[in-house]
């Protein structure tokens, strides 16, 4: 999962927020990052998540509807395209308007900026001045994102035009997707309940939230 959907299965008070998007940035035991408690919480909560959903049957469905030229940078490209499935169906998942959480989401990382890691603050402060999360439901955008991120890897690779890959096989990936979500969020919901979570034991259903409310 990328940015999007951590936050939106993540908790909304800022600090957890954060930490939704730290999982990516901070490593090591839990009980070696030295942050405040909502931060670790959120950043578990990462953890759990991306791991239910790298093991899952679904996403690897996904990933293999991905050409053999770029199966390598599969995971990235069903995280990205999966974010903009979000931000297309998102009434689907929340309550709230795509425009009202996001805002709410960079307000929560411009006011926990001074905890952030160096690089995680200059990547999260672009994303939100430049609007990357409601940008995802724009296929030129994603196209924008994916290129970007070619650029940062090492020359030769498959990455740039992935895009496209999206585009030709969406039909798939949005069945996919949208069949996976609601498991995902129950997932997160029962693991902030501290209940069993093994994914054969998760519940389906899409969880609605509402403005403000956590599961």
């Amino acid at each position: 999962m990328n940015f999007l959907a951590h936050l939106l299965l993540g908790p909304h008070e800022a600090q957890q927020a954060v930490g939704s998007l730290l999982g990516d940035f901070v490593k090591g035991p839990m009980g070696s990052i030295e942050l405040p408690r909502p931060v670790r919480e959120g950043i578990w909560l990462h953890r759990q998540v991306d791991g239910f959903t790298d093991r899952h049957e679904l996403v690897l469905r996904s990933k293999a509807r991905i050409s053999p030229q770029r199966r390598r940078y599969a995971g990235i490209m069903v995280d990205m395209f999966y974010d903009h499935l979000l931000a297309r169906h998102w009434q689907k998942f929340s309550r709230q308007t795509l425009d009202d959480f996001t805002e709410q989401m960079y307000q929560a990382v411009r006011a926990q900026q001074a905890l952030l890691p160096e690089r995680a603050k200059r990547v999260l402060l672009r994303m939100a001045q430049e609007d990357w999360l409601s940008s995802y439901a724009q296929l030129e955008n994603m196209h924008r994102a994916l290129n970007n991120m070619a650029q940062r890897l090492r020359p030769g690779n498959t990455l740039a035009g992935s895009v496209h890959e999206l585009e030709a096989g969406y039909a798939g990936f949005e069945a996919d997707f949208l069949e996976f979500m609601p498991l995902v969020i129950s997932f997160a919901r029962d693991s902030l309940r501290g209940e069993n979570t093994r994914p054969e034991k998760v519940r389906q259903g899409v969880f609605f939230r509402e403005a403000g409310r956590q599961p």
